[in-house]
């Protein structure tokens, strides 16, 4: 191999290989449900009536968009840990990549991210117990998910990927069900229904709103997306790391995507998107089911949008400790929270996400006026833009560092590099412009900002104890940037 200064080394485990012995690390199977896990929930069962009430049919071309931007990033992010299987996933790409300034930021604010993320879910499902059991407060409703969720982390390695498998496993079932009878009853092939395919231009035709509405439904689109990239951090922890990178770069978005577009494209075409009821009468879903003649379809779509809600908050979990982990382990993060048990599970930084999601779902119930908990909800908005503007920027830096023969060796490469990575951050860019048109995106992008703002404060003590530590041998010299270009 020929001698280059910027090489990578694409052998090395970046973070260092997780400690749970062979048998009891994470099957192909885990690996799929958990990113299927992280990102179908309320948001998909729920939140699509909104975006199909603003852009009418043209909602399923919204998701499409977003879909796409997700996808590229994770094709980027696929040939990184394809080629260097890392627990933290983007976190370790972005400190050999770009330095350790980049590694700090875009951790943290990905387990931030998640803590909210922990909070939100604990305060839904908490909530939704309420109203099935009203002697039981909502607040008691959290704790006790919150107690589930951070005992099956607990637990194992294993443990987390069954429950998250099989919670996952909910949900996939009630939307291929949804898939095949909707598709059914759109063509009139179901007992009663006549053909509804003309629902899709008439009613003020495909695009009623225009196309700037489709446009800025991407935005809260892509949110809904966020979370594909558990899968690469799960692989590294699968028995072949390197083929589950392989299979979740590859598979998981597009099962994702039909899921999304699917799952809109039915209801369009089933339901005329001005007679669609609001999410908070009825979910999309639970409506298209009633449709459908199948009983006690309301109570079923809860339930399954219940399954959705505990599933995020368990892989969230899994997703926040596992970042916080790997912070520590580059020294990024107080060095308690890489400490691992027998089992290989980061038992410190499983408690402290959790905790952390804890005291934002008590700020919510004992201090609701406060506004602490919005603005914790708004400050996590551009972590997702954050994380693949970094994910295309180092993947970039990266390929650029690499020797034609580690070029040549890679097993998943981006296409047209570095054309998409260009339109990947000019993507995110104009989401950031989109989002500054409406007041709560407004509100998303500055209380972000302020997050990012907050934590760039504390990286000149970060970086003091980095080079203590570089000194003293603990960790390995920060690699050298290769300029862009």
């Amino acid at each position: 191999m020929a001698s280059n200064p910027h090489s990578v080394e694409l052998e090395s485990d970046a973070s260092g290989t997780p400690p749970a012995p062979h048998g009891k690390k994470l099957k192909s199977r885990h690996v799929t449900m958990i990113a299927l896990g992280g990102i179908i929930g309320a948001s998909l069962f729920v939140g699509s009536a909104n975006v199909i009430l603003a852009a009418g049919p043209a909602a399923t071309l919204s998701y499409l968009a977003g879909g796409m931007i997700v996808f590229l990033a994770m094709r980027m992010l696929g040939e990184m840990a394809a080629a260097r299987p890392a627990v933290g996933s983007f976190m370790e790409y972005a400190r050999v990549g770009l330095g350790d300034w980049a590694a700090y930021i875009v951790g943290w604010l990905y387990w931030y991210f998640w803590v909210g993320v922990i909070a939100y879910e604990a305060v839904v499902g908490g909530g939704m117990i309420a109203e099935w059991f009203p002697a039981v407060p909502a607040w008691l409703g959290s704790l006790v998910l919150l107690a589930i969720f951070v005992t099956t982390n607990l637990i194992s390695l294993r443990a987390f990927g069954e429950t998250e498998f099989w919670l996952a496993s909910v949900k996939v079932v009630a939307i291929v069900v949804f898939l095949g009878a909707g598709v059914l009853f759109a063509l009139g092939l179901w007992p009663g229904a006549s053909i509804s395919i003309p629902n899709l231009w008439e009613h003020g035709g495909f695009m009623p709103n225009g196309f700037g509405v489709v446009v800025s439904s991407i935005a809260l689109v892509l949110f809904a997306y966020f979370g594909a990239e558990i899968a690469v951090m799960a692989a590294a922890e699968s028995e072949d790391p390197a083929k589950g990178v392989r299979q979740a770069a590859n598979t998981v978005i597009w099962r994702v995507m039909l899921f999304y577009v699917g799952a809109v494209l039915v209801i369009v075409t089933v339901v005329p998107w001005n007679q669609l009821p609001s999410p908070d009468e009825i979910p999309p879903f639970a409506y298209v089911f009633s449709l459908l003649g199948i009983p006690g379809a309301e109570t079923i779509m809860t339930l399954v949008i219940f399954t959705a809600v505990i599933s995020v908050l368990n892989s969230g979990t899994y997703s926040a400790s596992r970042m916080f982990a790997a912070l520590s382990e580059q020294k990024l993060a107080p060095a308690i929270m890489s400490k691992r048990s027998k089992r290989g599970v980061p038992v410190f930084a499983v408690l402290a996400s959790t905790a952390g999601g804890l005291i934002a779902t008590l700020v919510n119930f004992i201090a609701p006026s406060s506004g602490i908990y919005d603005f914790i909800m708004n400050s996590t908005g551009l972590v997702a833009l954050f994380v693949f503007v970094f994910i295309a920027v180092t993947q970039w830096r990266l390929r650029l560092k690499m020797t034609p023969e580690e070029r040549d060796a890679l097993t998943l490469k981006v296409w047209l590099f570095p054309v998409l990575n260009v339109v990947l951050i000019a993507a995110a860019i104009g989401i950031v412009f989109i989002m500054l048109g409406s007041e709560s995106g407004r509100a998303q992008v500055l209380t972000s900002l302020i997050a990012a703002g907050a934590l760039a404060l504390f990286w000149p003590i970060v970086r003091r104890n980095l080079r203590k530590a570089r000194a003293a041998g603990e960790i390995e010299p920060e690699p050298e940037v290769a300029p862009v270009g």
